[in-house]
């Protein structure tokens, strides 16, 4: 992989990770249209998703000092709840992560019926959003449990992560803001422990790997910068409830996929 496709691959994935129109799948799709597929990719797509998962840190600083100031006064507040609902929508996708992590590393093989096929899905999802009606609620436990099963079906390549968590929260009548504020945060945990172990695995390996390090420098900033962007345009999109376009998107992108592959 070039430094120039690395530039390319992180911009698609700053944009799509944030955006509701899967980052994996146009990560496959782009690596498949550039040529540019290797036993590394699933290291260069670690590396760009601990970049947009810093990008997050970055946009939601303020949030996180906050949480983080009010978990450590040891009280049953606002913040050690909604600590308490992030992580327990993290338990579907450890429990894929565990159990499943061979079977999903599988798919990441520039399969573009596949991408396709679950792009179309994202598109049905963020349409059938659209059309819910408003909601006033704030995450609950139950809808935490339910919107982190949305995120461990996001594992499969296509179907996007922040599409169809928010989604599903604007489903269960999560107010738009909230939606979105729960849907970038609860990833932060995942994402970072998954790229450390991922990261020490390929540092333990010996093989020399074909990825080169200015090309993992460029796709990480190229991912960060554009990742910070889009995560800011999102929380603006939700709130003004123009996911109809994406969806189309979705659905137009899905098809040529499917067709190509």
């Amino acid at each position: 992989m070039s430094a120039i496709e690395a530039l390319i691959l992180g911009v698609i994935q700053g944009l799509t990770e944030f955006l509701p129109v899967s980052s994996s799948g146009h990560l496959e799709i782009g690596s498949v249209l550039l040529g540019a597929q290797s036993s590394d990719n699933l290291l260069f797509a670690i590396v760009v998703h601990l970049a947009t998962a810093l990008a997050t840190i970055a946009v939601f600083r303020n949030d996180i000092l906050t949480l983080l100031k009010d978990i450590f006064k040891f009280q049953w507040n606002e913040s050690t709840q909604f600590a308490a609902k992030i992580l327990l929508s993290m338990f579907p996708v450890f429990v894929v992560a565990i159990f499943f992590k061979d079977q999903i590393e599988s798919l990441f093989t520039g399969n573009l019926v596949l991408v396709g096929s679950m792009l179309l899905i994202t598109g049905a999802l963020l349409l059938f959003a659209h059309y819910k009606k408003d909601g006033s609620r704030s995450v609950g436990f139950g809808s935490a449990l339910i919107i982190g099963l949305a995120q461990a079906f996001a594992v499969l390549p296509g179907v996007s992560r922040s599409g169809s968590t928010i989604a599903t929260a604007l489903i269960l009548g999560v107010e738009k803001s909230k939606a979105a504020r729960f849907s970038f945060l609860m990833v932060l945990i995942p994402i970072l422990g998954a790229s450390l172990l991922e990261v020490l695995d390929y540092a333990e390996n010996t093989a020399v790997h074909s990825i080169s390090a200015l090309s993992l420098v460029v796709g990480f900033l190229s991912a960060f910068l554009s990742g910070f962007v889009a995560c800011k345009w999102m929380i603006a999109i939700v709130r003004k409830g123009k996911l109809t376009y994406f969806a189309y998107y979705c659905f137009i992108i899905g098809g040529i996929a499917i067709i190509a592959g």
